[in-house]
């Protein structure tokens, strides 16, 4: 097998503005928008603050994509993020954000995909009260034995799976919005949220939904003169999934009403079922199912990959950085993986809400190192000078400070108004900051195959 030089073996630019557009939506319109409205919608007042929140939440967004095309316009890399806060902060930051990365944010969305997947299966075949957490289990034990055996699915498969996600949302806008019962109005509800309109919760939830945009900085390299087409695919792609997911929630919205979303923790089926009976309700719950495991396969596929890259490079444990040739896998990685991810599935059913429960754990890491993405911008752009060259981000510093101090209030909104979940998760994240010490003590080097798996 020949091995390429350092110069051939970069990404090659074959990306157009339609592929990297087309790749946004598909990585963050996902199952959130199934689950998260119920969860806003216990969280507000009223059904204006229900919408608003839903178009601040695309406002935001607009300003962390702004920002990110500047970075990964002057920072190509497959390193992502891991790139920016390296050379921003040092390796011991960006060791710490792979450490949170395969231990809680990664980690924690692996179940909570699962209780999405418990949820929906749960209306099809109920398994009594601890259904939820039942097939939550069961899915993830059955994609980790897949993985096991070194299959994964294709190309062709996860596009019809997407697809598949993505139709049923137009079937929601096609059939919902004409035959489902209208609210009266939009007023102020006449019940008060459970939460007291805890509407910085309620941001949490809307911007995990609209989280995966920044999934975009690992493609940076691929895209076609990136330098100015960056800006046209972040901007593009955040333009088009606001506007749908705004479609979509007033549906949600027109159908149920605030209460009704309150009280549904399956709000596409319900919404189905309100328009069309019975098998409306069935034939969504089957299509989300199929989304979550398809969501939830290539979690625990690339999440897995992690782990092998840190026991390699670290030398943490060979074992961890073991590569199974029968299975072309990191057999030992998917193994720890799904064990941690089943732990916190246990966890999560001795919560009210499973789902809520792995968002509160994995929130806090994700918002903290977001902060630190705004202010290394703040950093990078001073010393590199990034205002001489072509790409930088407009009404500055208004909107990159919009996004970092947005993101510093999620971090206080995720930690202050959350349950246990966050404190596990804030436990957990510390809990690497001796790890890497121990690490550097014993002359670790900079994990290299971290960055380009990140």
């Amino acid at each position: 097998m020949t091995v390429d030089s350092p110069e051939r073996s970069q990404p090659r630019a074959t990306l157009s503005v339609p592929d990297g557009i087309g790749m946004i939506i598909g990585v963050v319109i996902g199952i959130g928008i199934f689950r998260t409205p119920s969860l806003v919608a216990a969280n507000v007042d009223s059904e204006w603050a229900f919408m608003g929140l839903w178009l601040a939440g695309g406002l935001v967004t607009m300003a962390g994509a702004l920002v990110y095309a500047e970075l990964t316009a002057h920072y190509p890399s497959a390193g992502g993020e891991y790139t920016f806060l390296s050379r921003a902060f040092g390796r011991n930051v960006a060791m710490l954000f792979g450490w949170g990365r395969i231990s809680v944010v990664q980690t924690g969305a692996i179940p909570a995909v699962a209780f999405v997947f418990g949820d929906y299966a749960q209306t099809v075949l109920p398994l009594g009260t601890v259904g939820v957490p039942i097939y939550a289990a069961l899915a993830l034990g059955l994609l980790t034995f897949v993985n096991l055996r070194g299959t994964h699915q294709g190309k062709s498969a996860q596009n019809a799976l997407s697809f598949l996600t993505f139709g049923t949302l137009m079937l929601i806008l096609i059939v919902a919005l004409p035959l489902a019962a209208p609210v009266e109005t939009l007023n102020p509800s006449s019940a008060p949220s459970p939460a007291g309109g805890a509407y910085g919760l309620a941001m949490v939830f809307i911007l995990l939904t609209y989280g995966g945009w920044n999934e975009v900085a690992y493609i940076s390299a691929d895209v076609r003169d990136g330098r100015r087409n960056m800006l046209r695919v972040l901007v593009l792609g955040t333009l088009a999934i606001t506007a749908i997911y705004l479609m979509i929630n007033l549906a949600f919205l027109s159908a149920l009403g605030l209460e009704g979303l309150r009280a549904s923790n399956t709000v596409a089926a319900d919404v189905m079922q309100s328009a069309i009976g019975e098998i409306g309700s069935v034939i969504v719950s089957l299509a989300i199912c199929i989304a979550a495991l398809s969501t939830l396969n290539a979690s625990i596929f690339t999440g897995a990959r992690v782990y092998f890259a840190l026991g390699s490079d670290l030398g943490a444990s060979r074992t961890l950085g073991a590569w199974n040739s029968d299975g072309n896998n990191p057999r030992f990685a998917i193994l720890i993986q799904s064990a941690v991810a089943l732990t916190l599935v246990v966890f999560g059913a001795m919560q009210r809400d499973g789902f809520q429960a792995m968002v509160e754990y994995t929130a806090p890491a994700f918002w903290f190192f977001m902060v630190l993405i705004g202010l290394s911008y703040f950093i990078l752009r001073h010393r590199d000078g990034h205002a001489s060259l072509l790409l930088t981000v407009p009404l500055f510093p208004v909107v990159p400070a919009l996004f970092t101090g947005a993101c510093s209030y999620l971090l206080y909104a995720s930690l202050m108004h959350t349950g246990r979940g966050a404190l596990v998760g804030a436990a957990v994240l510390l809990a690497g900051v001796p790890i890497i010490f121990l690490v550097q003590r014993r002359g670790g080097m900079l994990p290299a195959a971290v960055s380009k798996s990140l």
